[in-house]
């Protein structure tokens, strides 16, 4: 039975991460801070851990595991005590990244993962509160691809959407439609991609199965202009969106049109889905959830 290790594994994608390892028979540990509950029983493993200091779980981390997949890596100093740790001990590590560390002001097209190259990027060993997210996203992978002789994948997702997301950047745009409440939405022709918790859980768990090694994006075909994204909640709602200059800023209140390609995971094999056959069905339920 094959072993592996999740560290943050007890809500959104990690949830569906640790299922799908579940059903595929691996001997699942989650590492998290012991804070959130989950709903795996005696079906897990469990360590308690500050990921903000791996060095002092070493003990309990320096086991034989075939995949570790860890989801709550923020800056330098975590990717560089998870290489001191785990060396000897991972045959493959799977980080979750994010396309932030693509900028979204150039235009670019859909950005490949060549567009930012970890291997050639200056190392600053530091903790997160030294960092913006994209930037620490972008030492994170440095030092993975620079200091780790075990094989990493670094998995480039866009913003998550689901039912459990916790950020709640989805029905900020429906509570306030709800509810009358003015948001700034500049540029409505600008567009995003997106992946569902149930890809994401679906990807990180295919990436630590295949041969395929280094940075790569993950999203759902597809994308939707942010003024299209308005209009589908209007239609659900039978409202109207109040956007002004001087209203609340949004969350996807983007500049320009950021897309990431999925071209590279196609052709090692993973099939994704089609945004246009899933983002309806969420913000419905989403809507009905919060009406």
């Amino acid at each position: 039975m094959k072993r592996a290790l999740v560290m943050g594994g007890t809500r959104f994608f990690g949830v569906r991460l640790v299922e799908g390892l579940l059903e595929k028979g691996y001997d699942v540990t989650i590492a998290t801070r012991g804070v959130t509950s989950d709903s795996f029983g005696d079906r897990v493993n469990r360590l308690v851990i500050d990921r903000d200091d791996l060095h002092a779980s070493k003990e309990s981390l320096q086991q034989p595991w075939d995949v570790v997949f860890d989801n709550i890596c923020y800056a330098s100093k975590d990717a560089m005590e998870a290489v001191e740790i785990f060396e000897g001990y991972v045959k493959k590590y799977v980080v979750t990244s994010s396309k932030s560390v693509y900028s979204s002001k150039e235009n670019i097209g859909d950005y490949t993962e060549e567009h930012f190259e970890p291997v050639g990027y200056e190392i600053v060993i530091n903790d997160k509160s030294a960092f913006a997210y994209d930037e620490g996203k972008r030492q994170v992978e440095a030092v993975f691809f620079q200091r780790a002789s075990f094989p990493v994948v670094a998995v480039r997702f866009p913003i998550v959407l689901g039912d459990n997301d916790y950020t709640k950047r989805l029905d900020f745009y429906i509570e306030h439609i709800l509810t009358d409440q003015p948001f700034k939405l500049d540029h409505p022709e600008a567009a995003m991609d997106f992946i569902s918790e149930e890809e994401a859980g679906r990807f990180l768990v295919w990436a630590g199965e295949c041969d395929f090694v280094g940075p790569v994006n993950a999203d759902a075909n597809g994308h939707v202009e942010m003024g299209e994204l308005v209009r589908m909640i209007e239609e659900v709602t039978e409202k109207s969106a109040v956007i002004e200059e001087e209203g609340e800023n949004s969350p996807y209140n983007l500049e320009k049109t950021w897309l990431i390609s999925n071209k590279l995971a196609e052709s090692a094999g993973f099939q994704f889905t089609q945004l246009v056959d899933w983002l309806p069905g969420l913000i419905e339920r989403r809507v009905n959830e919060l009406s």
